[in-house]
């Protein structure tokens, strides 16, 4: 009779790298040592408050309730909600937990915390990156574990590859500091990425910069839309000078601004060149083209759902038939035109510049130029 064959290597394997094996003795494995290394991090940045994005059936919220004051976690299935709560029913840690039933993404206000730790879902990475950065009473402190590319482009510099609007916010508003790298073999099953740890100190008081978040992240998401063509033909896009328009049309009625709206007359102005056709720059070798929250990775993390951009920066690379505009240019069109040449090519000179090699000291020389000329991006 042949013997019955067996799973070799697996019996006993943890569903999740912070699970303990089933049976036998515990041994410190690669997985419990990334567990050990994840929470010493939080221990170190405060014991105070701490909600979490995913608290699971509870492997690090129970390690985590032995150091903190209060642990707030919030969790999108009722039934790991109910998981973790059960696992402190009776004991002294009950108190020191408040689940919060719900996506957190979607949460307009959170309760008020000190630190954030999470093991985050690769699909949520950049929704929550930019959540916390533009929060008014932003946490001291982030642990957060992200796809290793995605933590890449968190402290990416310009001149890199993977250099994009998410590295430009996230330096801006805050400290970011890369931990431990975390390798697949720390999972079972082994996923198709490599991971990271990294810390995320957003920047309060007088280190915070006097920005709206909103007219920042405005003015760059136009700028990254096309990262690898000039600010030229970033900015002069039919569809931007529209926006740009309504934006100032909008500024101009708020602050009891009269505008000149009559027409153009016919041979006034030139027509505005499609810049997809007068400039069209390949990316770098080896560089991938990336969209226009600037990611390329497997994980999507501007799924459809979250994503906030404006509809016309998602356009389709099929051609689409170029059809004679039947709207009459006005003189307020032709005024925004100029701001936007002036800013660009007299102000701050940086209309042949890319943004994938500016750095926030451009950025911030561009959006107080556009500004200046009354243009808004929130």
């Amino acid at each position: 009779m042949g013997k019955a064959k067996t799973n070799k290597g697996r019996i006993g394997a943890p569903a999740s790298p912070y699970d303990r094996p089933a049976g036998g003795k515990e041994t410190a494995g690669p997985q419990q040592h990334l567990q050990i290394q994840y929470l010493e991090a939080f221990i170190k940045v405060g014991n105070r408050y701490s909600p979490r994005s995913r608290p699971g059936t509870g492997n690090i919220s129970i390690r985590i309730l032995e150091k903190a004051r209060k642990l707030i976690a919030v969790e999108i299935d009722p039934r790991m909600a109910a998981e973790v709560t059960k696992r402190v029913q009776g004991k002294p840690e009950q108190r020191k937990l408040e689940v919060l039933l719900g996506d957190v993404i979607k949460m307009e206000t959170l309760p008020e915390f000190d630190v954030l730790v999470s093991n985050t879902p690769y699909q949520i990475s950049s929704p929550l990156v930019f959540k916390i950065l533009q929060m008014p009473k932003p946490p001291r402190c982030c642990v957060l574990m992200f796809q290793r590319e995605f933590a890449l482009r968190l402290t990416a510099k310009p001149g890199d590859s993977l250099y994009c609007r998410l590295s430009v916010n996230s330096q801006f508003w805050a400290k970011i500091t890369h931990i431990l790298k975390v390798g697949k073999k720390n999972f079972s099953p082994p996923p198709l990425v490599e991971s990271a740890v990294v810390r995320i100190e957003p920047k309060v008081g007088s280190d915070r910069p006097n920005v709206s978040f909103e007219e920042w992240d405005g003015m760059l998401r136009i700028c990254f839309n096309r990262r690898n063509k000039t600010l030229r033909a970033s900015w002069y896009t039919k569809e931007v000078l529209n926006m740009v328009e309504r934006n100032y049309r909008i500024w101009c009625s708020l602050n009891n601004v009269a505008i000149d709206d009559s027409p153009v007359e016919e041979g006034e102005d030139d027509e505005v060149m499609d810049m997809d056709q007068q400039e069209n720059v390949e990316p770098s070798p080896g560089e991938e083209p990336l969209d226009e929250e600037g990611w390329g990775g497997i994980m999507d993390v501007d799924d459809a759902g979250n994503d906030t951009t404006p509809s016309f920066f998602g356009n389709s690379n099929a051609p689409v038939p170029k059809t004679q505009s039947k709207r009459h240019k006005t003189r307020v069109a032709l005024l925004v035109r100029e701001k936007i040449r002036k800013v660009l090519e007299d102000d701050t000179k940086l209309a042949d510049q890319r943004s994938g090699k500016l750095d926030e000291t451009d950025f911030l020389k561009l959006l107080f130029a556009f500004n200046s000329e009354n243009i808004h991006f929130s």
